[in-house]
């Protein structure tokens, strides 16, 4: 059982950001603080949607209040994902700083989600922002998982193909989602760390609902936590959500209770194992 903070989204109906990061971590037997920083009432791409950011001062304050209740001590990690404006970003920064110095001898892994934007609509959150989570974020990160568009940004350099993906640092876990294959029907999630690259291919689906991303990183997260090589938790994360979204066919929202947990984890996922 790990103690895990998570900063993103959240949302009243759907299953993105925190909505489905808190459940997937609960399943699988973790203590979770989580930490809003927008409040929607669903997710974004829907017709309509009301909500408002949560002000960067007053996660500062939860944060500290947690802390003075003893509880940001024994944290083995801290995610973040959304994080609309600048202020929120440096909220983030703050977070990962204030919660390793409260445990001095234990290493708090970091895993970020840089929420940046997607194909084909490009950056859906604040250019200066985007920036900040590059500059300011990533180089303090154990893992990384960006999708397909976001590690062209973070790299400077449009990504096509697996053998193009590269780590964001020589000493981060480079985890890239929907890295184009050069077979029709299929993604791929490419894993690097150091010299070793992983692999697994992922059927497309039709019309699925959001959150898969968000999904996908705490399950990695999860796993890694457990130790062992980075290819089982990026097999583990891909079986999670691909058994997932094939119990969600045909909802517009993931099914939480097709989420793996401790009783029925999901079917080891295969993964092609690679130098480079």
């Amino acid at each position: 059982m790990a103690r895990i903070i998570a900063i993103s989204s959240q949302v009243a109906y759907g299953h993105v950001g925190l909505s489905v990061i808190v459940p997937a971590l609960h399943a699988l037997g973790h203590i979770v603080m989580a930490l809003p920083t927008v409040l929607l009432s669903n997710h974004p791409g829907n017709a309509h949607r009301a909500g408002a950011a949560i002000d960067p001062d007053v996660l500062h304050e939860m944060l500290d209040a947690l802390g003075q209740n003893g509880w940001l001590a024994s944290i083995d990690a801290i995610m973040t994902g959304y994080l609309p404006t600048v202020e929120h970003v440096a909220f983030a920064r703050r977070a990962v700083a204030q919660v390793r110095a409260a445990n001095p001898a234990r290493h708090v892994t970091y895993l970020c989600d840089p929420i940046l934007g997607d194909d084909p609509k490009g950056l859906y959150i604040d250019e200066r922002a985007a920036i900040a989570i590059r500059n300011d974020l990533i180089p303090h990160a154990d893992i990384a998982t960006p999708n397909r568009f976001e590690l062209s940004f973070l790299l400077g350099r449009e990504v096509h193909a697996a053998a193009t993906t590269a780590s964001l640092g020589p000493t981060m876990r480079t985890i890239a989602t929907s890295i184009p294959s050069a077979n029709p029907g299929e993604t791929l999630n490419v894993s690097i760390f150091k010299q070793a690259r992983s692999v697994t291919r992922v059927p497309l689906r039709a019309n699925a609902p959001h959150g898969t991303g968000d999904l996908f990183s705490a399950l990695y997260l999860a796993s890694h936590l457990q130790g062992g090589p980075d290819s089982d938790a990026l097999a583990f994360a891909t079986a999670g959500v691909d058994r997932t979204l094939a119990a969600s066919a045909g909802t517009d929202a993931l099914l939480i209770s097709a989420l793996p947990n401790t009783a029925t984890p999901p079917a080891r996922w295969p993964v092609e194992l690679q130098t480079s």
